[in-house]
C-alpha cells in the first residue's frame, strides 16, 4: 500500500463506527419522564374510588355547552378604535 491508501482506507472505515452508543442507551428517556410525572393517576384500574371533579349535572351541562359551541359559534365583537384611524404618520 502506498502512503495515500492507508489514510484513505482509515478514514473511510471510521464512517462504519458507532459514536452514540451513551445517547441510544437513553433514548427516550425524557418522554417517559415527562409522561409519569404528567400522569395524576398511574394506575386507575385498580382505584374503586370515582373520578375528582365535576358532578354528573356540570358535566352533561358543561357537554351540551361544548356541543352548542359548535352549532352556533359565539358572536364576535367589533373594538372601537379610540385613538382614531391608525396611519403611518
Amino acid at each position: 500500500m502506498n502512503k495515500i491508501t492507508l489514510p484513505l482506507l482509515l478514514c473511510l472505515l471510521t464512517g462504519c463506527t458507532s459514536i452514540t452508543p451513551n445517547f441510544d442507551a437513553k433514548f427516550g428517556d425524557a418522554v417517559r419522564a415527562a409522561r409519569q410525572a404528567q400522569t395524576l393517576n398511574p394506575g386507575p384500574r385498580s382505584d374503586t374510588d370515582p373520578v375528582l371533579g365535576l358532578d354528573a349535572q356540570a358535566a352533561v351541562k358543561a357537554q351540551e355547552r361544548y356541543q352548542d359551541s359548535f352549532k352556533a359559534p359565539p358572536k364576535t365583537f367589533e373594538v372601537i378604535n379610540i385613538g382614531g384611524a391608525m396611519s403611518g404618520q
